[in-house]
C-alpha cells in the first residue's frame, strides 16, 4: 500500500455513484492537471463503498479513461476506511529493514482479527516516537484481500493496471495538504475536519497539522436529494438526477426541497462532530472542508458555518494548479470538490 513510485500514476476514485479520475504533473513545486473525467455508474453496482458488480464498474472506469485522454495505463485506487485496519506501533529503531519486516508480521497477527493469508498487509516508518527516542511509530495498514482484488480486478477489465492500492483516509490527507495554503497558519495546530458527502456515504476525516487523527462514514449523501426530487415531482431516478444539476425544477424547490436537504446536511456535520469530540481529547474544530458532489450546493457552506460558527470552505485541491489546454477551467472547478480522493491518489506519482 505504501509502495515508493517515480513513475505517473492516474488516481481513480471508484465512489458509489462515479468514477473520478486525474492525472497530475509536476514541475519543481508546481503541478499541472494533464487530463481528468468523471463517469456515472449503474445504480448498485457500487454499494457503500463495496463493489458489487465488477464489469459495470470496469466499463464506467473505461469510458472515463477514454473521455480523459490520457495515455497512462498506470493507476493508483483506494479501499474506504471501513475496509481496512490500521494501528500504530513501535519498533526499535535498530532494526534493520528485513528484521522490520519480520518483526511487524510478528506483531500484525496480534491486531487482525482475520488470518493473515487473508490479507494484503504494508507498513511504513512515520516517525521517531515522542515518548522514546529509540522507538520508531509505525503505521500498520491491513485490508481483506478480497477488497484490494476487486479493484484491480475493475481497473483490469478497462485495461489499467494498478501499481498503488491507498486508503481513502489518507488519499484524502495529501490532498488536503493542497488546501494549507487557503487555512490559517498554513494548516499548523489547526484542527481540520473534512466532509466528503458522496451519494450514499459521508466520510469524516480531521486532521491536526494536517496529519489524520480521526475518521468516520455514516450512510447519508446527495442520493437522498435526488430521491426526494424523484418522489416530489413524479421524474424517474435518472431525469430527477439531471434535473439536481441542471436546474428547470419548480419554483418551490429552493424552499421545499432543497432547504431541508441543506438543513440534514448541517445536522450529520454537527452529529459526526459530536461523535468524534466524544471519542477523543478534542472538543473543537479550527475549520470544516466540504468535499464530495453535495458540497457543490450553493450557500451550503454559508449554512454550515453560521449554524455551527465555524469558518467553512468549499475544497478545491486544483486552486494553485495550472491546467492543460484540453482542461475546461469551469467545468474543473465545478468537480473539484468532489475530486479530493482522485487527487490524493494522483499525488502518489511524486512520492
Amino acid at each position: 500500500m505504501f509502495t515508493k513510485k517515480t513513475q505517473t500514476l492516474i488516481g481513480v476514485d471508484v465512489s458509489s455513484s462515479a468514477v473520478k479520475m486525474i492525472e497530475l504533473s509536476k514541475k519543481g513545486d508546481e503541478y499541472r492537471v494533464e487530463s481528468y473525467a468523471v463517469a456515472g455508474l449503474p445504480s448498485n453496482s457500487v454499494v457503500e463503498k463495496n463493489i458489487a458488480d465488477v464489469e459495470a464498474v470496469g466499463q464506467a472506469v473505461k469510458q472515463a479513461y477514454g473521455r480523459s485522454g490520457s495515455k497512462i495505463k498506470n493507476v493508483a485506487v483506494a479501499v474506504s476506511g471501513s475496509a481496512v485496519i490500521t494501528k500504530i506501533i513501535q519498533m526499535s529503531q535498530e532494526l534493520s529493514e528485513d528484521e522490520l519486516e519480520s518483526q511487524v508480521m510478528v506483531e500484525a497477527d496480534q491486531y487482525i482479527p482475520y488470518s493473515l493469508d487473508e490479507v494484503n498487509l504494508d507498513f511504513e516508518v512515520i516517525g521517531v516516537n515522542a515518548e522514546n527516542e529509540e522507538m520508531n511509530d509505525v503505521l500498520l495498514a491491513a485490508s481483506r484481500t478480497e477488497d484490494v482484488d476487486i479493484r484491480v480486478d475493475a481497473m483490469d477489465v478497462a485495461g489499467l493496471t494498478t501499481k498503488v492500492v491507498d486508503i481513502e483516509a489518507y488519499a484524502m490527507e495529501s490532498a488536503v495538504a493542497l488546501l494549507a495554503s487557503q487555512l490559517p497558519n498554513k494548516g499548523e495546530n489547526q484542527t481540520v475536519a473534512i466532509f466528503d458527502v458522496g451519494a450514499t456515504m459521508t466520510t469524516l476525516s480531521v486532521v491536526h497539522n494536517l496529519k489524520t487523527v480521526y475518521m468516520r462514514e455514516a450512510v447519508f449523501g446527495g442520493k437522498q436529494l435526488t430521491e426526494e426530487i424523484q418522489r416530489r415531482y413524479g421524474l424517474s431516478y435518472e431525469e430527477a438526477g439531471m434535473a439536481k444539476k441542471q436546474g428547470g425544477l419548480p419554483d418551490t424547490y429552493l424552499t421545499e426541497v432543497l432547504e431541508p436537504f441543506m438543513e440534514a446536511i448541517t445536522q450529520e456535520v454537527n452529529r459526526s462532530l459530536q461523535f468524534f469530540f466524544a471519542a477523543t481529547q478534542y472538543n473543537e474544530v479550527d475549520y470544516i472542508v466540504l468535499a464530495g458532489g453535495s458540497a457543490s450546493i450553493d450557500n451550503i457552506d454559508k449554512m454550515i458555518e453560521e449554524r455551527l460558527s465555524v469558518s467553512t470552505m468549499i475544497a478545491n485541491p486544483f486552486s494553485n494548479m495550472s491546467l492543460s489546454s484540453k482542461i475546461k477551467a469551469q467545468v474543473l472547478s465545478n468537480d473539484a470538490p468532489a475530486m479530493m480522493i482522485a487527487c490524493g491518489l494522483a499525488l502518489r506519482s511524486f512520492d
